[in-house]
């Protein structure tokens, strides 16, 4: 299964010969797939990259930058150091201990991280898993935890499985309360329903693309509290480093004393990064992000001989990787210290972003590129860091929605025709930026004008095919698709079992409250209890005025329900695909829900409640 030559591709560049370098053996198309046989990842459809010339629909950078993410297999970064990468979005890093193995980050799924273990294994020999480290609250980099690891054999072994403050509270958060929407608007970020080839999905920037396997999550044992702490495990001596609030809400990164290594975890990456991806998140602070980078410039760069990170490839040379994390902290400290003297000169974020250039010796830096995130829509993120939506013009403070506004423009332009006659001239103009968003208005008004579909669509292609970063493209791309084919349906998807077994109670009941549709609650009061069995935790949910608030209290007696559950069940409930709601009903319904009190008042309780559809429309009402 394991061949020993790495992929045929090294046009001209440094990053090109350091993303090859250290390379050890790989799978071929690095193809793994489930229990099931299912392909759960592969790099098969991306053989057009083979091509040193960029084809004309892609972006010449970002041409050279997916061809660089297709090196993938077993790499070795330095002594003891290894690094899997192309098995996944992310890089799983392994360092050899004294009597077994380290893992950084197992990957987003269990699948991708078995096979990634198993390939080193190949290698290296069967060396047992002595410690399990997560960089940061992100899924790419916890979710395979089960595929490397085995939790009760942990436990019993006193296998520290580690990660930064706040971790597991951040982890749950980010896809908890507004994960439909961020599901749905990740498909347009990382392009992962797109088609494969030059005219479509080409890469992400960071990586190749996700994987489609088993999201799992170990809890961890031990978590890293100060600044700086040092411990030694199986003999490696790591210096964990906190960096809170930058490119996630927990992170950290590493240093290696010993071995003259430096993980920046994902603070410094071959690429732009985002302060606000397109999927949605909290504003990432670039005046943080950059300090951080600072640090680890000025205590650990001078004693190392090699940065990597857990993104892309690692920068070797102690003068090189110097200059790379100089560059990558002055690429965020600028973005954000121009934006904000821009805006108290009263600019807005769209005004700022249109003017906005990095400077010379950034612009030429290959890594300071805006393959995933870009400086225009990282512009617009630091702005809202600090102002919010509202750019101040009160013009704007609350302008019709969509349809509305669609309409009237169209009128005031002298109808469909008269926009699609203007649009096609500036399309064939090369216009494409102003035609899609000059007919965006059109497709609100008139959805089914299929002339304004398609000439919308085209521009939003055309767009993708000019863009450098891969998730603009993504989104172009996919946003095209959409106009042309209509939104696909597809079935409601929860998130993995491990990570809503996690879910703290007030998180919960959190997800019950912005499922209240107030029409449904007029008028009604309602006091519900909800006693976790096995924690012993006691809740009252109360409803008034038309909203759901908690508090953690003692038993209740004014409750005119109490529900007795324990954390198991409460997974399986929020992981139900018919609803969160649907599930209480139908639990209550078959007595596999416990209630004492009025049972009648809980059932009231969930058909005031609402699911969300996973597959809303975007680019259309």
């Amino acid at each position: 299964m394991t061949t020993n030559s790495p992929p045929a591709m090294r046009p001209p560049a440094d990053d090109t010969d350091d993303a090859a370098r250290g390379f050890i053996a790989t799978w071929p198309n690095a193809e793994i797939r489930d229990a099931r046989g299912r392909v759960v990842w592969t790099l098969a459809g991306y053989e057009f990259l083979d091509d040193e010339q960029a084809a004309p629909t892609v972006h010449p950078g970002l041409w050279q930058q997916a061809r660089r993410n297709m090196q993938h297999g077993l790499f070795q970064v330095c002594e003891r150091i290894y690094q899997v990468r192309g098995f996944d979005l992310a890089n799983m890093t392994l360092i050899e201990s004294d009597s077994g193995i380290i893992i950084i980050d197992p990957l987003t799924c269990a699948e991708t991280a078995q096979a990634a273990l198993q390939l080193y294994r190949e290698q290296r020999g069967e060396r047992p898993v002595r410690a399990l480290i997560y960089s940061h609250s992100h899924a790419d980099h916890f979710g395979g935890a089960r595929g490397v690891i085995d939790e009760a054999h942990a436990i019993r072994h006193n296998i520290p499985i580690i990660a930064p403050a706040g971790f597991l509270w951040h982890t749950v958060a980010e896809n908890m309360i507004a994960g439909n929407a961020m599901q749905r608007r990740a498909q347009f970020q990382f392009g992962h329903t797109l088609a494969r080839g030059a005219c479509g999905q080409v890469d992400c920037g960071l990586g190749k693309s996700m994987p489609n396997g088993t999201t799992t999550l170990i809890a961890p044992t031990r978590t890293i509290e100060k600044d700086r702490e040092t411990h030694v495990i199986d003999g490696v001596e790591i210096v964990f480093a906190l960096a809170p609030e930058s490119e996630a809400p927990s992170e950290m990164y590493f240093f290696f004393p010993q071995l003259r290594a430096l993980n920046l975890a994902e603070l410094g990456q071959h690429t732009m990064h985002n302060l606000c991806p397109l999927r949605g998140a909290q504003v990432r602070d670039a005046r943080l992000w950059s300090r951080y980078l600072d640090e680890a410039l000025h205590e650990f760069a001078a004693h190392a001989d090699v940065a990597f990170a857990q993104h892309n490839w690692p920068t070797w040379g102690n003068a090189r990787l110097s200059g790379f994390i100089a560059q990558q902290r002055d690429l965020y400290k600028y973005v954000h210290d121009q934006t904000v003297r821009h805006m108290n000169h009263g600019q807005t974020a769209v005004e700022i972003a249109e003017e906005l250039r990095l400077p010379a010796a950034l612009a030429e830096a290959t890594h300071a590129q805006g393959y995933y995130g870009t400086l225009v829509h990282n512009v617009k993120a630091v702005v809202q860091h600090y102002l919010g939506w509202y750019d101040g013009n009160p013009s704007r403070l609350n302008a019709l929605p969509p349809v509305e506004a669609g309409a009237r423009y169209v009128a005031y332009m002298g109808g469909a025709d008269a926009v699609l006659a203007r649009a096609k001239a500036d399309f064939e103009a090369g216009e494409y930026r102003w035609v899609a968003e000059v007919l965006s208005h059109l497709v609100f008004a008139e959805p089914r004008n299929a002339a304004a579909r398609e000439l919308c669509a085209a521009a939003l292609e055309q767009l993708g095919f000019q863009a450098e970063s891969a998730t603009w493209r993504n989104a172009y791309l996919l946003a095209a698709r959409e106009l042309r084919q209509g939104v696909p349906k597809a079935r409601r998807r929860g998130m993995g079992y491990d990570l809503l077994k996690a879910v703290p109670m007030e998180m919960f009941l959190d997800c019950l409250a912005i499922r209240l549709v107030a029409a449904r609650a007029t008028g009604r009061t309602m006091r519900i209890g909800w006693q976790l069995e096995d924690t012993g935790e006691h809740w009252l949910l109360s409803l008034s005025n038309e909203a759901l608030s908690y508090r953690r209290s003692a038993a209740d007696t004014s409750a005119e329900a109490t529900l007795f559950l324990t954390r198991e069940r409460l997974a399986r409930l929020l992981g139900h695909e018919q609803g969160v709601a649907a599930a209480i009903a139908a639990g209550l319904t078959s007595g596999e829900l416990h209630v004492q009190g009025d049972a009648q008042r809980v059932l009231a309780l969930m058909q005031m409640l609402e699911e969300f559809e996973p597959m809303f429309n975007v680019v259309e009402p």
